[in-house]
């Protein structure tokens, strides 16, 4: 009889609970911390791992799936392929409380395309011949040219609307018109965003959104296995993944990225402008080796500057296999057998790890590097804005960026007459068979010239306590997207 009464007891207390509520703030955490917060302004993808989708939103954006989708522009259309109207959604707001409408459209293309410009992606609005404003929730952008990739383009973290009133302080204090606001940065430490309660749409789950930086793979996964952190989207610790996978706290997310790792070479440097150099470096590296080494098996061989899962992307690994006998010949008929080269290497594991071996592999054929391991500042500054390197490795997460090829002054010093007229014509085409066909010439000619020796696709390999639901599983973009994201019940 007792043992009943507390049974029924128990039960009652259970009844009279209140069932705890999901929790409404999450902490992230990433590998490197942003140099600032303007997306419109820096070339790390680290800015838009927190701010895209969250703080500032584009006219169009990319969903989970990669498909661009309605964001500040309700809707768009163009007859031909030259002029696009955008109608902007009413009665959004930035999060200093005024108005979003077409004037602040034409202030950041203008800002974007303007001549003293710092924007990263640049050659994104140099097709932008004017943008004008019927009226205050109608945007006609004309083109220099037809673009049939223009709704792509303006989808970009690059390309975000920015508040006018507080674009001084927009490295520091970012105003969007996401569903999150700035909230705090504690430098080295994390970044907090704060949810907008003004926000035009669905208002997300979460209150707060805190990211932390951790750089060391043993201390992210000590993070995790404590609980200081709910997630790590993009964990720098893959030989722990089976471990976390066999733990029921946790649920490990293998996805793809746009990320093409490259072992990147300096065109500029004597030897490296002849193409029978590059040649052998691409077949002195191994692939595998890499992936297996670095990533414990987790990426995807890549022979151009093209992510595997994209619809038009051509398998052209077979043109630089591994071959050691083959990059000593070509080195001797370079006149290059002595060769010692600078390898630059930003602080992300992938690029310390499989830096070491790149450089075992190439100083089994004869090459010597030097390798120096930076902090991503100065990596920023040095090798990509200045481009004083002759190697380095990193992985491009900008979605279809192979166009970047044909840019001039960027840090490959890649000019090749031949890519860039490829380029110009899938600019202007707009049937999907004629962009295909382009898509596939282009990635051909990049193999062809060994302008890079192309390693891996990056996989995505996020883990996350298996309470919470909506991240991203694949990343179409370098983003953090919390829109979706809660936890479960």
């Amino acid at each position: 009889m007792f043992a009943k009464l507390m049974q029924a007891a128990a039960a009652a207390a259970m009844l009279a609970t209140p069932a705890l509520a999901a929790p409404d703030s999450i902490t992230l955490a990433m590998v490197l911390e942003p140099p600032n917060l303007d997306p419109t302004g820096g070339a790390a993808a680290a800015i838009d791992e927190v701010v895209y989708a969250n703080v500032f939103e584009g006219l169009t954006r990319i969903a989970p799936d990669g498909s661009v989708q309605p964001a500040l522009a309700e809707s768009w259309d163009s007859p031909d392929g030259k002029t696009y109207t955008f109608r902007l959604r009413p009665d959004v707001t930035f999060h200093d409380g005024s108005a979003f409408d077409a004037q602040d459209v034409i202030f950041s293309l203008d800002r974007a395309r303007a001549p003293d410009s710092t924007n990263a992606q640049k050659a994104l609005f140099e097709g932008i011949e004017t943008v004008e404003a019927p009226d205050p929730l109608t945007v006609r952008v004309t083109l220099k040219a037809p673009d049939g990739g223009f709704p792509f383009k303006m989808a970009w973290g690059d390309a975000v609307m920015v508040d006018q009133a507080s674009i001084k302080d927009i490295a520091t204090r970012p105003v969007g018109t996401g569903p999150f606001k700035f909230g705090e940065w504690r430098q080295g430490d994390h970044i907090r965003l704060d949810a907008f309660e003004g926000y035009w749409g669905k208002k997300p789950a979460l209150k707060t959104a805190t990211f932390r930086f951790i750089a060391d793979p043993s201390a992210a996964f000590a993070a995790l296995m404590a609980g200081d952190i709910d997630t790590f989207p993009i964990y720098p610790a893959p030989e722990t993944l089976a471990q976390l996978q066999a733990d029921p706290r946790f649920k490990v997310l293998v996805g793809t990225t746009e990320g093409e790792t490259i072992l990147a070479m300096n065109h500029k440097h004597p030897a490296l402008a002849q193409a029978k150099v590059r040649e052998a470096i691409a077949h002195a590296v191994n692939r595998q080796e890499i992936i297996d080494g670095a990533m414990f098996g987790y990426g995807t061989p890549i022979g151009t500057h093209f992510a595997p899962h994209h619809p038009d992307y051509v398998d052209l690994t077979a043109k630089s296999q591994h071959d050691p006998e083959l990059a000593k010949t070509l080195l001797a008929e370079a006149g290059a057998e002595n060769l010692t080269l600078r390898l630059a290497l930003p602080p992300t594991p992938y690029a310390r790890r499989g830096g070491e071996i790149v450089a075992a592999e190439l100083r089994a054929v004869g090459i010597q590097t030097q390798i120096t391991n930076m902090e991503w500042a100065q990596w920023l500054e040095q090798v990509f804005k200045n481009a004083d390197y002759d190697l380095t490795i990193i992985s491009h997460v900008e979605p279809m960026d192979i166009g970047i090829y044909g840019r001039q002054d960027y840090y490959f010093n890649y000019a090749n007459p031949d890519f860039n007229a490829a380029m110009t014509k899938l600019d202007a085409a707009t049937d999907p068979a004629e962009r295909s066909k382009l898509l596939k010439q282009a990635q051909q000619i990049l193999a062809d010239d060994y302008a890079n020796a192309f390693l891996f696709q990056l996989a995505k390999t996020g883990v996350a306590k298996a309470e919470i639901e909506g991240l991203w599983e694949n990343a179409p973009m370098p983003a953090n997207d919390l829109t979706a994201v809660h936890w479960r019940d």
